[in-house]
């Protein structure tokens, strides 16, 4: 499945090189999962054992290549305490992508991860890429929620899924990458050009269908 559905095939290959994809990418769930701690490892390849707790939200950037294709992650890395949720909109609004994490030895944080997948089911996008991102399986001994479990809620709610440790760096890279290939990178056909990008969402939307669609055949 190497370069499928991108340019590699075509024989203008070479002017499709470098096209540059930019996309707002929040991260959610309760406070001390590992949110910042998953940024960090992605962004800097560095991880703090005593990562303090994130007020409000940060903002960083990461690019990832797929093919001919650079993605560009805008990631807002939002406060997990109860006392920010009002917030949470602010930074979900509009965001292609979300990562929602819990702590794979704290059952409490999985059951809130999914009341966040809950409220970006109904408020967010509704063409938004949600994941679903169990961290500190370095902690695997002191384990509370089961692999299979969150698959199965995963798969039930269409979301990627995978077990990460922020600490060991397990995961982490694999899980944006796979984020990065699920995001429409819409063909040059399909948009407009630059003309196409205020209404980007809903054309992205439509071209996903018709694609799946005929992909399917």
């Amino acid at each position: 499945g190497w370069g499928r559905g991108t340019g590699a095939a075509r024989p203008n290959g070479q002017s499709q090189a470098g096209k540059i994809c930019q996309f707002k990418l929040v991260l959610l769930g309760e406070s001390a999962v590992g949110k910042s701690s998953l940024v960090l490892r992605f962004v800097k390849g560095q991880f703090h054992e005593y990562q303090e707790s994130t007020i409000g939200a940060a903002f960083l950037t990461q690019s990832v290549c797929l093919d001919d294709t650079t993605v560009k992650f805008e990631i807002w890395d939002t406060a997990g305490q109860e006392r920010y949720h009002s917030l949470a909109p602010m930074y979900y609004r509009g965001a292609q992508a979300a990562i929602v994490v819990y702590d794979i030895t704290n059952q409490e944080t999985f059951a809130r991860a999914k009341t966040w997948v809950k409220e970006l089911q109904r408020q967010a996008s509704p063409s938004i890429v949600i994941a679903l991102a169990g961290n500190k399986a370095d902690l695997a001994s002191k384990r509370m929620v089961e692999y299979e479990e969150a698959q199965a809620y995963a798969d039930d709610n269409s979301l990627l899924f995978m077990e990460t440790s922020a600490k060991t760096a397990m995961n982490v890279n694999d899980l944006f990458l796979a984020i990065a290939k699920k995001l429409p990178k819409s063909d040059p056909q399909s948009t407009s050009g630059a003309g196409g990008r205020g209404r980007g969402v809903d054309l992205h939307e439509q071209s996903q269908q018709h694609r799946s669609q005929c992909c399917s055949n």
